[in-house]
């Protein structure tokens, strides 16, 4: 008896974390971009609040954070849609967009969800090469055939850490035709030093019907556990996409957690502080041991090591520090590794120097 085992998701890797080898007593988490100074302090108070409550089912609207957002925003809460962190809208898009067989264009050398997600709804990926460490909006214009049903930009992008500026973006969006979906995906969109070069959100208030804009609460806001997202697009959009989404996909917790958090100014000052600190850091040292970073806009950084990631990446985890080697993302012979606080940044530095001066 053989069971209906699709194909192309059997050739899929099961995600499977690192696995911190024997010896290693305590392994510092480098590889998922996480806020190393923590939750939002008012959403840990909020979380404290709302515990007593989680006999009930939570709000299926989001209504209080849709609410929120919609004023943060200057939109209509009927341009937003919450999800259980922004990858959940990745397979809801592909799930409610595209058919087998149908085209998703994206590039090569960005966050690997794209393409799992695409391969998993039976679509044919088509992957354009990035340009310089970014995404080449021009190619991947023309990449676009018939068959598109879907579009996915990374910006700033993950794993390198770049960003195409808000007049490429115009230019790309007015490539593209109006049937096409473009998603672009700013779940690092606070750590942007200059926000008026993400022309996303003032596309979708000046009305653009293809426009769907991925944002998270993982990042800066330091609420990666808890797992919240949301998407801004047309009213349409929304609408329509809203049939997919599983009914109380964020929990309780969750809304609460992040309707505290979007108000707390204080903790994403620091953590934006924190986040510029650490890159002068990493500039500053990462030559010094003859290693030269891609320029990031993001909470992480891409180095190249000058052969597979994993020839570094893996002498790392021994010394206890996860990080990820990007060469299956389509990154070759680099390393990302997220921001720590300053003292986990000195001794993976110091870790850096010994595995290069090992192979010297």
């Amino acid at each position: 008896m053989s069971l209906p085992f699709k194909s192309h998701i059997a050739k899929l890797p099961a995600y499977t974390p690192p696995a911190v080898p024997p010896g290693v007593t305590q392994a510092v988490d480098l590889s998922s971009n996480e806020n190393p100074l923590g939750p939002s302090p008012l959403a840990v108070i909020a979380l404290r609040e709302a515990v007593e409550t989680v006999n009930r089912y939570p709000d299926a609207s989001g209504t209080a954070l849709k609410g929120a957002l919609a004023q943060k925003w200057n939109l209509s809460p009927s341009n937003i849609a919450l999800s259980n962190g922004a990858d959940e809208w990745v397979l809801l898009l592909c799930v409610s967009l595209v058919e087998p067989g149908d085209e998703v264009v994206m590039a090569q050398g960005s966050f690997i969800s794209y393409l799992l997600r695409a391969t998993e709804v039976g679509a044919r990926v088509i992957r354009v090469p990035l340009k310089d460490h970014t995404h080449d909006l021009e190619a991947m214009a023309h990449a676009i055939t018939d068959r598109t049903r879907l579009v996915f930009v990374c910006n700033p992008n993950n794993p390198t850490g770049t960003m195409v500026d808000g007049a490429a973006m115009d230019r790309f969006l007015e490539q593209v035709p109006e049937r096409v979906p473009v998603v672009v995906d700013e779940a690092y969109y606070e750590y942007v030093a200059d926000p008026g070069q993400m022309r996303g959100l003032a596309h979708v208030r000046a009305g653009r019907q293809n426009l769907i804009v991925l944002r998270s609460f993982s990042k800066v806001y330091g609420l990666a556990g808890l797992r919240v997202g949301y998407m801004l697009s047309s009213e349409a959009v929304i609408d329509y996409v809203e049939r997919a989404r599983p009914p109380f996909n964020v929990n309780r917790l969750a809304q609460a957690a992040a309707l505290a958090a979007l108000g707390d100014e204080e903790h994403v000052r620091r953590s934006l502080e924190a986040n510029q600190a650490a890159k002068d850091t990493f500039y500053r040292e990462l030559p010094l041991l003859g290693l030269h970073p891609i320029p990031t806009h993001a909470n992480f950084m891409a180095v190249d090591v000058g052969r597979p990631g994993a020839q570094v990446s893996g002498p790392l985890l021994e010394r206890g520090f996860i990080t990820t080697a990007t060469d299956g993302w389509g990154v070759p012979n680099h390393v990302r590794f997220s921001f720590g606080t300053p003292q986990e940044n000195q001794a993976f530095l110091a870790a850096l120097k010994d595995i290069v001066r090992d192979e010297r």
